[in-house]
Protein backbone atom coordinates (compact mmCIF):
# COMPACT_ATOMS: atom_id res chain seq x y z
CA UNK A 1 0.00 0.00 0.00
CA UNK A 2 1.47 3.36 -1.13
CA UNK A 3 2.16 5.32 1.96
CA UNK A 4 0.44 8.56 2.90
CA UNK A 5 1.69 12.28 2.46
CA UNK A 6 3.24 13.52 5.89
CA UNK A 7 0.83 16.41 5.40
CA UNK A 8 -2.34 14.50 5.49
CA UNK A 9 -2.55 13.56 8.75
CA UNK A 10 -4.28 15.83 11.18
CA UNK A 11 -5.46 15.10 14.86
CA UNK A 12 -9.08 15.15 16.16
CA UNK A 13 -9.70 16.37 19.66
CA UNK A 14 -12.71 14.45 20.67
CA UNK A 15 -14.55 15.71 24.50
CA UNK A 16 -12.65 13.86 27.15
CA UNK A 17 -14.26 10.70 28.52
CA UNK A 18 -16.99 11.44 31.55
CA UNK A 19 -14.45 8.99 33.70
CA UNK A 20 -10.69 9.60 33.95
CA UNK A 21 -9.24 6.14 33.56
CA UNK A 22 -5.91 4.03 32.37
CA UNK A 23 -5.85 0.60 31.16
CA UNK A 24 -9.17 0.41 30.24
CA UNK A 25 -10.89 -1.42 27.54
CA UNK A 26 -11.99 0.25 23.76
CA UNK A 27 -13.99 -1.62 21.02
CA UNK A 28 -15.27 0.41 18.14
CA UNK A 29 -18.96 -0.62 16.14
CA UNK A 30 -20.17 1.69 13.55
CA UNK A 31 -18.85 5.49 14.23
CA UNK A 32 -19.02 4.49 18.27
CA UNK A 33 -16.29 4.65 20.31
CA UNK A 34 -16.97 2.06 23.70
CA UNK A 35 -14.64 2.58 26.69
CA UNK A 36 -15.07 -0.41 28.71
CA UNK A 37 -13.49 -0.68 32.63
CA UNK A 38 -9.95 0.40 33.27
CA UNK A 39 -8.55 1.94 36.45
CA UNK A 40 -9.83 5.02 38.40
CA UNK A 41 -7.73 7.78 39.85
CA UNK A 42 -7.39 6.28 43.01
CA UNK A 43 -6.46 3.03 41.78
CA UNK A 44 -9.69 0.79 41.90
CA UNK A 45 -10.62 -0.62 39.01
CA UNK A 46 -13.90 0.61 37.38
CA UNK A 47 -17.61 -0.82 36.59
CA UNK A 48 -18.06 1.87 34.08
CA UNK A 49 -18.64 1.97 30.57
CA UNK A 50 -18.97 5.09 27.76
CA UNK A 51 -19.59 5.88 24.10
CA UNK A 52 -18.89 8.28 22.35
CA UNK A 53 -20.42 9.27 19.32
CA UNK A 54 -17.75 9.76 16.68
CA UNK A 55 -19.93 11.81 14.51
CA UNK A 56 -22.19 14.11 17.44
CA UNK A 57 -19.36 14.15 19.36
CA UNK A 58 -21.23 13.06 22.35
CA UNK A 59 -21.01 11.01 25.20
CA UNK A 60 -22.90 8.07 26.38
CA UNK A 61 -23.40 6.86 29.81
CA UNK A 62 -24.51 3.05 29.81
CA UNK A 63 -25.41 0.38 32.16
CA UNK A 64 -22.27 -0.77 34.19
CA UNK A 65 -20.37 -4.27 34.43
CA UNK A 66 -21.75 -7.05 36.82
CA UNK A 67 -17.49 -7.20 37.57
CA UNK A 68 -15.27 -3.69 37.92
CA UNK A 69 -12.36 -4.79 36.05
CA UNK A 70 -8.90 -3.29 34.94
CA UNK A 71 -6.77 -4.37 32.02
CA UNK A 72 -9.45 -6.82 30.76
CA UNK A 73 -9.58 -7.47 26.79
CA UNK A 74 -13.14 -6.19 24.95
CA UNK A 75 -13.65 -7.29 21.28
CA UNK A 76 -16.71 -6.73 19.16
CA UNK A 77 -19.43 -9.39 18.35
CA UNK A 78 -21.71 -8.02 16.10
CA UNK A 79 -23.17 -5.28 18.12
CA UNK A 80 -22.51 -6.71 21.58
CA UNK A 81 -19.35 -6.17 23.18
CA UNK A 82 -17.44 -8.71 24.78
CA UNK A 83 -15.17 -8.42 27.85
CA UNK A 84 -13.21 -11.21 29.55
CA UNK A 85 -11.30 -11.50 32.20
CA UNK A 86 -8.95 -8.41 33.91
CA UNK A 87 -8.35 -7.78 37.15
CA UNK A 88 -10.47 -6.88 40.30
CA UNK A 89 -10.55 -4.72 43.14
CA UNK A 90 -8.61 -7.14 45.11
CA UNK A 91 -5.81 -6.98 42.26
CA UNK A 92 -6.38 -10.64 41.50
CA UNK A 93 -7.47 -11.93 38.03
CA UNK A 94 -10.69 -12.60 36.79
CA UNK A 95 -12.47 -15.92 34.81
CA UNK A 96 -15.47 -14.00 34.27
CA UNK A 97 -16.87 -13.15 31.05
CA UNK A 98 -20.25 -10.40 30.51
CA UNK A 99 -21.03 -9.36 27.66
CA UNK A 100 -23.08 -5.87 26.28
CA UNK A 101 -25.79 -6.35 24.28
CA UNK A 102 -26.30 -3.07 22.17
CA UNK A 103 -29.59 -3.03 20.64
CA UNK A 104 -31.42 -4.23 24.28
CA UNK A 105 -28.93 -2.02 26.67
CA UNK A 106 -28.38 -5.12 28.86
CA UNK A 107 -25.38 -6.86 30.49
CA UNK A 108 -25.21 -10.45 30.48
CA UNK A 109 -23.05 -13.05 32.41
CA UNK A 110 -21.36 -15.73 30.14
CA UNK A 111 -19.27 -18.60 30.55
CA UNK A 112 -16.19 -17.90 32.41
CA UNK A 113 -12.78 -18.28 31.51
CA UNK A 114 -11.65 -22.18 32.55
CA UNK A 115 -9.09 -20.02 34.76
CA UNK A 116 -8.84 -16.42 35.84
CA UNK A 117 -6.79 -14.51 33.61
CA UNK A 118 -5.72 -10.86 33.09
CA UNK A 119 -3.62 -9.26 30.28
CA UNK A 120 -5.52 -11.58 27.76
CA UNK A 121 -4.93 -11.08 24.51
CA UNK A 122 -8.59 -11.41 22.22
CA UNK A 123 -9.34 -11.54 18.59
CA UNK A 124 -12.82 -11.95 16.45
CA UNK A 125 -12.66 -13.75 13.58
CA UNK A 126 -15.48 -14.71 11.71
CA UNK A 127 -18.07 -14.27 14.77
CA UNK A 128 -15.83 -16.59 16.95
CA UNK A 129 -13.37 -14.86 20.02
CA UNK A 130 -10.05 -16.32 20.21
CA UNK A 131 -8.52 -15.85 23.94
CA UNK A 132 -4.66 -16.49 23.99
CA UNK A 133 -2.77 -16.20 26.94
CA UNK A 134 -2.95 -14.30 30.45
CA UNK A 135 -1.63 -13.98 34.25
CA UNK A 136 -3.69 -16.33 36.40
CA UNK A 137 -3.87 -15.76 40.22
CA UNK A 138 -0.47 -17.69 41.10
CA UNK A 139 1.54 -15.05 39.05
CA UNK A 140 2.37 -16.95 36.51
CA UNK A 141 2.04 -16.88 32.68
CA UNK A 142 -0.33 -18.42 31.02
CA UNK A 143 -0.17 -20.81 27.64
CA UNK A 144 -3.75 -20.95 27.31
CA UNK A 145 -5.52 -20.58 23.64
CA UNK A 146 -9.23 -20.58 24.29
CA UNK A 147 -12.21 -20.66 21.45
CA UNK A 148 -15.64 -19.08 22.25
CA UNK A 149 -18.73 -19.79 20.36
CA UNK A 150 -20.97 -17.20 21.53
CA UNK A 151 -23.88 -19.15 19.95
CA UNK A 152 -22.82 -22.05 22.73
CA UNK A 153 -21.58 -20.28 24.86
CA UNK A 154 -19.03 -22.37 25.41
CA UNK A 155 -15.35 -21.96 26.06
CA UNK A 156 -13.24 -24.68 24.04
CA UNK A 157 -9.40 -25.21 24.45
CA UNK A 158 -7.18 -24.89 21.54
CA UNK A 159 -3.39 -25.97 20.92
CA UNK A 160 -1.63 -23.58 24.07
CA UNK A 161 1.04 -21.21 23.17
CA UNK A 162 4.77 -22.53 23.12
CA UNK A 163 5.60 -19.71 25.03
CA UNK A 164 3.17 -18.55 27.84
CA UNK A 165 3.01 -15.05 28.24
CA UNK A 166 0.37 -11.94 29.10
CA UNK A 167 0.51 -8.55 27.80
CA UNK A 168 0.76 -9.57 24.24
CA UNK A 169 0.28 -8.21 20.67
CA UNK A 170 -1.79 -10.03 18.53
CA UNK A 171 -2.62 -9.46 14.66
CA UNK A 172 -5.12 -11.56 12.63
CA UNK A 173 -3.51 -12.31 9.31
CA UNK A 174 -5.23 -14.13 6.78
CA UNK A 175 -5.92 -17.70 8.64
CA UNK A 176 -3.08 -17.57 11.33
CA UNK A 177 -2.97 -15.00 14.50
CA UNK A 178 0.22 -13.69 15.06
CA UNK A 179 1.67 -13.19 18.68
CA UNK A 180 4.53 -11.34 19.10
CA UNK A 181 6.00 -9.51 22.50
CA UNK A 182 4.28 -9.69 26.05
CA UNK A 183 5.42 -10.29 29.40
CA UNK A 184 6.43 -13.02 31.91
CA UNK A 185 6.36 -11.07 35.28
CA UNK A 186 9.52 -8.72 35.07
CA UNK A 187 10.69 -9.96 31.79
CA UNK A 188 9.70 -9.11 28.40
CA UNK A 189 9.09 -11.84 26.06
CA UNK A 190 10.80 -12.01 22.74
CA UNK A 191 9.06 -14.67 20.90
CA UNK A 192 7.63 -14.63 17.94
CA UNK A 193 4.26 -17.17 16.82
CA UNK A 194 1.62 -17.78 14.71
CA UNK A 195 -1.83 -20.36 15.01
CA UNK A 196 -3.07 -21.57 12.12
CA UNK A 197 -6.78 -21.34 12.73
CA UNK A 198 -7.82 -23.79 9.74
CA UNK A 199 -5.04 -26.39 11.06
CA UNK A 200 -4.95 -25.69 14.60
CA UNK A 201 -1.27 -25.49 15.26
CA UNK A 202 1.70 -23.42 16.14
CA UNK A 203 4.30 -22.22 14.12
CA UNK A 204 7.68 -20.37 15.69
CA UNK A 205 9.22 -17.96 13.99
CA UNK A 206 12.59 -16.66 14.72
CA UNK A 207 12.83 -14.60 17.99
CA UNK A 208 12.46 -10.32 17.90
CA UNK A 209 16.42 -9.82 18.33
CA UNK A 210 16.78 -7.83 20.59
CA UNK A 211 14.75 -7.67 24.40
CA UNK A 212 13.26 -4.36 25.60
CA UNK A 213 10.84 -4.00 28.11
CA UNK A 214 7.73 -1.62 27.02
CA UNK A 215 8.39 -1.95 23.40
CA UNK A 216 5.46 -1.86 21.33
CA UNK A 217 4.43 -3.54 18.16
CA UNK A 218 2.63 -3.20 14.65
CA UNK A 219 2.70 -4.37 10.84
CA UNK A 220 2.00 -3.06 7.71
CA UNK A 221 2.06 -4.99 4.59
CA UNK A 222 3.38 -8.50 6.01
CA UNK A 223 6.09 -7.15 7.88
CA UNK A 224 5.70 -7.28 11.50
CA UNK A 225 7.68 -4.32 13.41
CA UNK A 226 9.06 -4.19 16.83
CA UNK A 227 10.06 -1.13 18.01
CA UNK A 228 11.59 1.40 20.91
CA UNK A 229 11.66 0.27 24.64
CA UNK A 230 13.70 -0.25 26.98
CA UNK A 231 16.63 -1.72 26.96
CA UNK A 232 17.50 -3.52 30.14
CA UNK A 233 21.78 -4.01 30.63
CA UNK A 234 23.10 -7.21 30.16
CA UNK A 235 23.95 -9.96 33.29
CA UNK A 236 27.58 -8.84 33.40
CA UNK A 237 27.37 -5.29 32.21
CA UNK A 238 27.16 -3.62 35.99
CA UNK A 239 27.69 -0.16 34.89
CA UNK A 240 24.70 0.59 32.74
CA UNK A 241 21.06 1.40 33.44
CA UNK A 242 18.00 0.52 31.42
CA UNK A 243 18.24 3.08 28.91
CA UNK A 244 15.11 4.27 26.06
CA UNK A 245 15.93 3.38 22.56
CA UNK A 246 14.51 3.67 19.39
CA UNK A 247 15.59 0.39 17.71
CA UNK A 248 13.12 -1.00 14.99
CA UNK A 249 12.88 -4.55 14.19
CA UNK A 250 11.54 -6.08 11.12
CA UNK A 251 10.13 -9.47 10.45
CA UNK A 252 9.50 -10.14 7.02
CA UNK A 253 6.67 -12.66 6.44
CA UNK A 254 7.94 -13.85 2.50
CA UNK A 255 11.21 -13.87 3.09
CA UNK A 256 10.93 -15.53 7.20
CA UNK A 257 13.67 -13.70 8.80
CA UNK A 258 14.16 -10.47 10.68
CA UNK A 259 15.80 -7.97 8.74
CA UNK A 260 18.86 -6.42 9.51
CA UNK A 261 18.06 -2.73 9.10
CA UNK A 262 20.63 0.16 9.60
CA UNK A 263 21.02 2.76 11.92
CA UNK A 264 19.49 5.22 10.05
CA UNK A 265 16.09 3.68 10.20
CA UNK A 266 15.73 3.87 13.68
CA UNK A 267 12.97 6.06 15.02
CA UNK A 268 13.53 9.76 15.34
CA UNK A 269 12.87 9.43 19.05
CA UNK A 270 13.84 6.75 21.61
CA UNK A 271 10.35 6.39 23.42
CA UNK A 272 9.25 3.00 25.43
CA UNK A 273 5.05 2.54 26.91
CA UNK A 274 3.69 4.30 23.23
CA UNK A 275 1.28 3.48 20.90
CA UNK A 276 2.14 2.15 17.82
CA UNK A 277 -0.60 1.69 15.23
CA UNK A 278 -1.03 1.35 10.99
CA UNK A 279 -3.11 4.18 9.38
CA UNK A 280 -2.31 5.54 5.98
CA UNK A 281 -0.08 2.80 4.69
CA UNK A 282 2.45 3.80 7.72
CA UNK A 283 3.58 2.28 10.41
CA UNK A 284 2.81 5.26 13.42
CA UNK A 285 5.00 5.76 16.88
CA UNK A 286 2.83 8.10 19.12
CA UNK A 287 3.30 9.42 22.58
CA UNK A 288 4.92 7.53 25.32
CA UNK A 289 7.72 8.29 27.78
CA UNK A 290 11.64 9.34 26.37
CA UNK A 291 14.61 11.17 28.23
CA UNK A 292 12.22 14.13 28.40
CA UNK A 293 10.69 15.06 32.23
CA UNK A 294 7.20 14.34 30.68
CA UNK A 295 5.37 12.43 28.79
CA UNK A 296 6.32 12.63 24.77
CA UNK A 297 3.88 14.11 22.36
CA UNK A 298 5.89 13.71 19.16
CA UNK A 299 4.49 11.48 16.57
CA UNK A 300 6.45 9.97 13.79
CA UNK A 301 4.97 7.30 10.56
CA UNK A 302 7.29 4.87 8.82
CA UNK A 303 7.05 5.04 4.69
CA UNK A 304 7.78 1.36 4.15
CA UNK A 305 9.04 2.11 0.62
CA UNK A 306 11.16 4.63 1.40
CA UNK A 307 12.41 2.88 4.79
CA UNK A 308 12.35 6.11 6.07
CA UNK A 309 10.49 7.98 9.50
CA UNK A 310 9.06 11.11 8.77
CA UNK A 311 7.77 13.76 11.57
CA UNK A 312 3.77 13.34 11.73
CA UNK A 313 1.47 15.96 13.70
CA UNK A 314 2.48 15.86 17.87
CA UNK A 315 -0.59 14.77 19.74
CA UNK A 316 -2.07 17.55 21.49
CA UNK A 317 -2.11 15.93 24.69
CA UNK A 318 1.52 14.02 25.20
CA UNK A 319 1.05 10.77 27.32
CA UNK A 320 2.00 7.62 27.98
CA UNK A 321 0.13 3.93 28.98
CA UNK A 322 -2.77 5.00 26.53
CA UNK A 323 -4.90 2.32 25.12
CA UNK A 324 -5.35 2.45 21.65
CA UNK A 325 -7.26 1.56 18.53
CA UNK A 326 -7.34 1.08 14.57
CA UNK A 327 -10.76 1.85 13.45
CA UNK A 328 -12.26 3.39 10.16
CA UNK A 329 -9.34 4.96 9.06
CA UNK A 330 -8.49 6.32 12.57
CA UNK A 331 -5.79 5.41 15.16
CA UNK A 332 -7.54 6.07 18.49
CA UNK A 333 -5.30 6.75 21.33
CA UNK A 334 -7.17 6.93 24.62
CA UNK A 335 -6.76 7.92 28.72
CA UNK A 336 -3.49 7.30 29.42
CA UNK A 337 -1.24 9.04 32.06
CA UNK A 338 -0.12 12.72 30.94
CA UNK A 339 0.68 14.42 34.19
CA UNK A 340 -1.69 11.92 36.01
CA UNK A 341 -4.22 10.10 35.24
CA UNK A 342 -6.14 11.76 31.41
CA UNK A 343 -9.42 11.61 30.40
CA UNK A 344 -8.17 12.70 26.63
CA UNK A 345 -9.86 11.18 23.57
CA UNK A 346 -7.34 11.90 20.13
CA UNK A 347 -7.62 10.09 17.12
CA UNK A 348 -4.83 10.81 14.42
CA UNK A 349 -6.90 11.06 11.38
CA UNK A 350 -6.60 11.12 7.46
CA UNK A 351 -7.07 14.62 5.30
CA UNK A 352 -8.51 12.72 1.93
CA UNK A 353 -6.86 14.53 -1.21
CA UNK A 354 -3.91 16.13 0.48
Amino acid sequence: MEAASAKSFFWEAFPPMPTCRVYCSPTFQDGHLFVVGGCSQQGQPLDTVEMLDIVSRKWTALPPMATPRAGAAAVMLGKDVLVIGGVDATQSPLASVEVYHADEGRWEKKADLAQASMGVSAVEKDGVVYALGGMGADTSPQALVRMYDPAKDHWQPLPSMPTPCYGASTFLHGSKIYVMGGRQGKLPVTAFEALDLEVRSWTRYPSVPSRRAFASCATLDGCFFSLGGLQQPGPHNFYSRPHFVNTVEMFDLEEGSWNRLSRAIRMRDKRADFVAGRLGGRVVAAGGLGNQSSALGSVEGFNLARKKWEPLPPMPTGRCSCSSLEAANLLFVIGGVAQGPSSAVEALCLQEGV
